[in-house]
């Protein structure tokens, strides 16, 4: 469950981020609305700056009536925090890893099981289409609308002693995993010893043999310099979850239906900025290692991967998610 928030820590947040609260979450100045958004991660990151793309675009569209102010950095406080923030209509915007969500919109947990996609164009097609736009439309029963899936790339193992082209390379190994019940149970299906620890304790983490090594995408591995210390990187791909850019659904029923879908247009405009930013800098962060002197391990053969993945498939696949499961493995992976 998202933590639990008092009273009193809601309104130091909202103090303490300079939102004044009047009836909304954004400021309406001379007919000109203000939309409030934030990120825990830092500016220049790609969810960042596509969100601040987008608010350029409303700006363009509407002559300056509508606009986003982004706070980056987790000034705001943690992606938890903000995700309940927003569903109490207190803030307008968050963007937050989709597991985030799993247990308060069960279809969200479809976008957290292992293997899912077969490679990043697959998820674009998936996440752009009909199973991606219902995803986000069901967000609206818990006082949330979604807006974009950010596709983070694949997910890969790094690791202080070894690479991992084999499952076999996992047994034992302490893996730190965020704290989801299908990331644990998937580490534990791969023979590892899933290790639940804040991301930013992962480096002392390491340094400390804590753990033996971290599972995230490019770009957070090697701006978190966790590379430093965990120099092995394998591309195994076995998750693909993505972020999403969510809004409160007190700000998205406040709009006109032509604001909506100038809202909505933004969104996917974001997209596209996030998307050429992301491919840019997971290029730059693989040239980055490669020039500290690390490893990167392409070409896995993700079929040992997969074969054990049956035990967490029976566990957390529900009927409800089972029709989209056969749509996505009959979507294709041609670049539209």
């Amino acid at each position: 469950m998202i933590s639990n928030l008092n009273r009193r820590n809601f309104g130091g947040l909202m103090m303490g981020g300079s939102l004044a609260l009047a009836g909304c979450s954004s400021d309406v100045l001379g007919g000109k609305r203000v939309l409030y958004s934030t990120d825990s991660l830092p500016n220049g990151y790609p969810t960042v700056e596509a969100v601040r793309a987008m608010g350029v675009y409303l700006a363009e569209k509407t002559d300056g009536r509508l606009g986003i102010k982004i706070y980056p950095g987790g000034q705001l406080g943690s992606e938890g925090s903000t995700l309940e923030i927003a569903m109490f209509g207190g803030l307008d915007l968050t963007r937050t890893f989709s597991a985030a969500l799993n247990n308060i919109a069960p279809l969200t947990k479809l976008f957290s099981l292992p293997f899912l996609f077969r490679s990043t164009q697959h998820q674009r097609n998936v996440v752009d289409g009909e199973i991606g736009e219902t995803i986000m439309q069901s967000l609206e029963s818990f006082g949330l609308r979604g807006l974009a899936i950010y596709d983070t790339g694949g997910r890969g193992f790094y690791t202080t002693e070894t690479p991992i082209p084999h499952p076999s390379a996992l047994k034992g190994q302490k893996i730190r995993v965020p704290n989801s019940d299908i990331f644990l149970a998937t580490m534990k299906a791969l023979g590892a010893n899933p290790t639940p620890m804040n991301f930013s304790e992962v480096y002392q983490g390491l340094v400390q043999n804590v753990i033996d090594g971290a599972e995230n995408n490019w770009p957070s591995y090697i701006s978190t310099r966790h590379y430093e210390v965990a120099p092995y990187f394998s591309e195994t791909g076995h998750f693909r979850t993505p972020d999403m850019l969510i809004m409160s659904l007190r700000t998205w029923n406040s709009f006109s239906d032509e604001d909506k879908a100038l809202v909505k247009e933004a969104a996917r405009h974001s997209v596209g900025v996030m998307r050429s930013l992301w491919d840019a800098r997971v290029e730059d962060s693989k040239k980055t290692l490669l020039e500290f002197g690390g490893e990167i391990l392409t070409d896995i053969d993700s079929q040992p991967f997969r074969a054990l993945m049956g035990p967490v498939y029976d566990q957390f696949v529900t009927p409800d998610l089972k029709p989209f499961l056969t749509k996505i493995e009959n979507t294709g992976e041609e670049k539209s």
